[in-house]
């Protein structure tokens, strides 16, 4: 029997989930649920990553009263990372992704590096919530904490890290940054130089399933071990679905929607660049050909806003009150057969 507890971190809320395999079933049970609540200081939009860490240790204690853990994995939100200094210590708060600092450095991205140079080397869509313009704003401010910087972290990365494991970038995530060459798997030192972005800081880049080290005491899990999974959350929700046809695609929806394909390569052409799809790192050296749609964000600011205005409702009842409201013309159902229908 192996036991093997994932820690699923997302926009909204994040849960630490138990999983056995006997050699021929999974079973599959979540002991921890938490909300993610971003937080906001001097005006700058950012994760709470130290109460996270904190909801996912709790997670991972209530996993070990239950049974002995052989593994660990942590998966999340892509783009989003911190800096640690020469000690391994967190020079601040993860900053998110809809902060406007990073929308604000994407045209000066574009201009320094443009974008179908930046589009053929790493295979990612240009969106202004790409790592890269984050830290491409704080190069161009001269932030302090990029100075004093001695390795980046995404967040699954981060939280691995403190969990014990070793200082690296998992490939499914690192994809994501729009840092790393689509073609060898490196990152693009000279694309990054022209930015004025250090290099250096960015860690090893690691293929899922590679271990990274002992769980530390405080988790209570001893004799486990921290595994990296496919920490882009996407990944590893593309990698567990059972595919039947070479061309399948599939939706993945949550506070974004992904549409897309599995494919053995990149594909990076006039057409995926004008359609502005992007390749994304996969499970077993795969790629995630997607296109990025509004998901569930949208549901979630509504009723936020709804509950500042003492209107706060169940998410059942506000189904109810949009029920006739919204016209859903069709369902698109995607198979071998009629893929080539659709435009992605």
């Amino acid at each position: 029997m192996a036991t093997m507890v994932a820690v699923d971190l997302g926009a909204q809320s994040g849960r630490v989930v138990v999983g056995r395999f006997d050699g021929e079933r999974l079973s599959v049970g979540e002991v921890h649920r938490f909300e993610n609540v971003p937080v906001s200081t001097r005006d700058v939009l950012q994760w709470d990553i130290r109460r996270l860490f904190g909801d996912v240790v709790a997670g991972l204690q209530a996993a070990g009263r239950e049974t002995p853990v052989d593994s660990v994995g942590v998966d999340s939100w892509a783009v989003d990372f911190g800096l640690l200094d020469r000690d391994g210590e967190l020079l601040g708060n993860p900053v998110h992704y809809r902060d406007r600092r990073r929308a604000a450095a994407f045209d000066s991205v574009i201009a320094t590096v443009p974008g179908r140079e930046l589009y053929e080397r790493t295979g990612i869509q240009l969106s202004p919530i790409n790592t890269v313009n984050e830290l491409a704003a704080m190069a161009a401010e001269g932030d302090p904490a990029l100075e004093a910087a001695n390795t980046l972290l995404l967040v699954p990365d981060l939280v691995q890290y403190w969990l014990g494991g070793r200082a690296v970038a998992e490939r499914t995530n690192a994809t994501t940054t729009q840092c790393l060459d689509a073609h060898d798997g490196t990152w693009t030192a000279d694309l990054l130089d022209r930015l004025g972005i250090p290099s250096g800081i960015l860690p090893e880049v690691v293929p899922p399933g590679t271990p990274l080290g002992p769980v530390n005491g405080e988790t209570g899990l001893g004799g486990a071990q921290v595994v990296a999974p496919a920490t882009h959350d996407t990944a590893s929700a593309v990698a567990a679905v059972p595919f039947r046809e070479p061309r399948s695609a599939y939706v993945s929806a949550g506070t974004w929607s992904l549409v897309g394909l599995e494919l053995d390569a990149p594909l990076i052409d006039d057409r995926t660049f004008a359609a502005n799809l992007t390749n994304e790192g996969g499970v077993a050296g795969t790629t995630r050909l997607l296109r990025n749609v509004t998901g569930l964000w949208l549901l979630h600011e509504c009723r936020r806003a709804w509950a500042e205005e003492g209107r706060a409702g169940r998410l059942g009842e506000i189904t109810v009150e949009a029920d006739g409201i919204v016209y859903a013309p069709e369902l698109l159902v995607f198979t071998p057969d009629n893929i080539d229908d659709y435009d992605f």
